[in-house]
């Protein structure tokens, strides 16, 4: 193998046999017919076989090569419009070859604008079997591909590895399944290629998917391996801050509750995904769990992605808990030195039972005296390293660790829920609390502007407050979007009687604390400000949010900035701005998100738009994306591989691991600490 060839398939991720076995066909062309000119029909793809009879270089209306071609019953032309001077050579006159491409109507009859060519003799056999399309890389040519995937399918180890009773035999062979879809036979229905609904396709996603939950499931017995402090259930902390709450707990909380409580008691280490939507109580569901933590004399971590709302579980918590005599600490970047060595100093100790702050938390220079419980507050936003380093504060050995809770206001469909997070356990605040209200969602066009701002005006003289939320913080000559900069100095020109803020990701965050203070105390009526405030700010007497550029937005952003609006009693709104004209996909969006207000339904279409990577932000996790299988597609397959997973570990471990070794090279990334 060539450097460049070898170079081209490490690109596409290819680095061993199994690799080039797996790397499936796009599409497929047909070669294995040859058509006369006098069948040709405008708008097919078809292949042609005959002699140049003329070849020329044209240069109107532009540039281009073009080629006579005859096979008797007719001619087609040929049009190159880049061309090298070895494809004047390899198409000189009397030359006999074949040429496949798509018949267009041109100036002089019908033609092929750059058909693939190859010289051949009256001879020369048609390929038997379809003809494969990889994806591919620059200096990596469709031969080339087709080349070495022949010779793995000719080295390469296609025997089978688990038991044949776990298949339907309506499946085919690893082998077989390889062969057929590497060369299908020109008689074969090409739409079930097309869409991946041929047997052949279906065994593979099923191996692919089989993989995935065997290595989900080997993860959580090792897992369980692991030593992890047993927390009896409070006697005490837990109900005096019940009495204390003003409200009391739903439902849906109470039950979620149990669940985390019951992990606690247990001697290996929780590993919870806690799912609720915006506003839906996950803050006092982890405080529960802390509580329990701290009554048995270990520490808790609570870590937020941004300063805005890591301090704000601070304030949150340290009024809950401040009347049971528990210290808390605050740790930040922005901190001062002083502030921050004190705050280092009381978690050291162990004086603070529990510690919440941002990406300091994991930081070499924290040292936990004895910590217990990990609380992650969107997760999704932290890398794989992030959360393990942290999770490692608290092993006293290899054989111990502190249990850990995942929380998320973006709420994970099904089939994600049971493909990516398998090796966690879920649960889902299903409720919301009493007193929140609906929120009205309006959509409107930019061109009504004008009533907009009359709105927002009404509202804040009213007593109300408003958000008003820009994607962008400066101006961008490519997206031309309406920056939170331009539109503060707008807002406070046309508003002067109005206190107008303003907060974006690049102030300091002193700053930015600032201002969310004056915010959250009223003295701040109407809030400018970018997607900072995304997740976790809490102003019950905001009631109206106004969101440029929505169109711009994915699903599951636009539905966490709504939820910052409807926390209080008043009637609240949220108002999304688009620019025409819209396309197919922001269209579909702003359809969604106006129609619906429950969350797994938005994350299930926003899935739908973006797919699994983009939705999870898997791209910079590490964790590998599935290549043959899809999650809407084959649901089915995900939930037989699902229910077999447990069963092949126990009675098949030796196979189970083979398999593992085919499909997962990079297995162990696949977890998620």
């Amino acid at each position: 193998m060539t450097k460049p060839v070898s170079s081209g398939l490490h690109k596409l991720g290819i680095s061993d046999v199994q690799g080039l076995l797996l790397h499936l066909p796009l599409r497929y062309v047909d070669e294995t017919h040859i058509s006369t000119v006098r069948e040709l029909r405008l708008g097919e793809q078809a292949q042609v076989e005959g002699e140049i009879i003329h070849l020329e270089v044209s240069y109107k209306p532009r540039k281009s090569l073009i080629a006579r071609l005859s096979d008797g019953t007719g001619d087609i032309f040929l049009r190159f419009l880049n061309f090298y001077p070895s494809q004047i050579a390899a198409l000189k006159e009397c030359t006999r070859i074949r040429a496949l491409g798509e018949v267009r109507h041109g100036y002089f009859g019908y033609e092929m604008v750059h058909p693939q060519t190859r010289s051949v003799r009256e001879t020369t056999a048609v390929k038997e079997t379809l003809t494969p399309v990889y994806p591919t890389t620059a200096g990596l040519s469709q031969p080339s591909i087709r080349k070495w995937v022949t010779w793995a399918l000719n080295n390469g180890d296609v025997s089978e590895i688990l038991p044949q009773e776990i298949y339907p035999n309506s499946m085919p062979s690893f082998a077989k399944s390889l062969q057929y879809l590497h060369n299908p036979p020109p008689s074969i229905n090409l739409q079930t290629l097309e869409d991946r609904t041929n047997p052949a396709w279906q065994r593979l996603a099923f191996d692919e998917l089989l993989a995935q939950q065997l290595s989900m499931r080997e993860h959580y017995a090792k897992r369980r391996e692991l030593g992890a402090p047993q927390f009896k259930r409070s006697q005490t902390l837990v109900a005096q801050l019940l009495q204390t709450l003003p409200f009391g707990l739903t439902d849906a909380q109470q039950r979620v509750v149990k669940e985390i409580s019951e992990d606690l008691t247990r001697p290996y280490p929780m590993q919870r995904l806690l799912q609720g939507d915006v506003g839906s109580g996950k803050t006092i569901v982890a405080t529960i769990a802390a509580l329990q933590a701290i009554e048995n004399g270990y520490q808790v971590a609570i870590m937020a992605p941004t300063e805005i709302l890591a301090e704000q579980h601070y304030k949150k918590m340290l009024y809950w808990l401040a009347p049971l005599n528990i210290q808390v600490a605050w740790l930040s970047g922005s901190q001062g030195k002083k502030d921050r060595a004190s705050s280092l100093e009381m978690i050291a100790s162990g004086e603070a039972q529990l510690a919440v702050g941002t990406h300091a938390l994991f930081q070499s220079q924290v040292q936990f005296k004895k910590l217990g419980l990990v609380v992650v507050d969107e997760q999704h936003r932290f890398g794989v390293e992030q959360r393990l380093s942290l999770r490692q504060k608290g092993q006293s050995d290899q054989v111990s660790a502190p249990h850990q809770l995942m929380m998320s206001a973006t709420p994970i469909p099904r089939t994600l829920s049971m493909s990516y997070f398998a090796d966690l356990d879920v649960s889902v605040i299903d409720q919301l609390p009493p007193g929140r209200t609906p929120i009205s969602t309006k959509l409107v066009s930019d061109s009504r502007r004008d009533e907009i701002v009359e709105r927002v005006r009404l509202a804040c003289i009213q007593g109300a407050q408003a958000y008003w939320v820009c994607p962008l913080i400066e101006e961008s000559e490519v997206l031309q979007l309406q920056t939170a900069l331009d539109t503060y100095e707008h807002l406070k020109e046309t508003f002067p009687d109005l206190r107008v803020g303003l907060v974006h990701g690049r102030m300091k965050s002193a700053e930015k604390q600032a201002v969310m203070a004056e915010f959250s105390a009223g003295d701040i009526q109407l809030l400018v400000a970018t997607t900072v405030i995304e997740v976790g700010v809490d102003v019950p007497n905001a009631s109206l949010m106004v969101i440029e550029h929505a169109e711009r937005m994915g699903l599951s952003q636009l539905h966490q900035l709504r939820g910052r609006v409807g926390r209080g009693a008043a009637k609240s709104a949220c108002i999304l701005i688009y620019q025409t004209p819209l396309s197919e996909t922001a269209r579909a969006r702003l359809k969604i998100i106006y129609e619906s207000s429950d969350g797994f339904e938005i994350a299930q279409a926003d899935l739908h738009l973006r797919g699994p990577g983009e939705f999870l932000g898997i791209r910079q996790s590490g964790t590998p994306m599935l290549k043959i299988a899809d999650l809407e597609r084959d649901v089915e397959l995900l939930e037989k591989a699902q229910a077999l997973a447990e069963r092949l570990l126990t009675k098949y471990p030796e196979a189970s691991q083979q398999h593992l070794n085919r499909w997962l090279s990079r297995g162990g990334e696949l977890v998620k600490v």
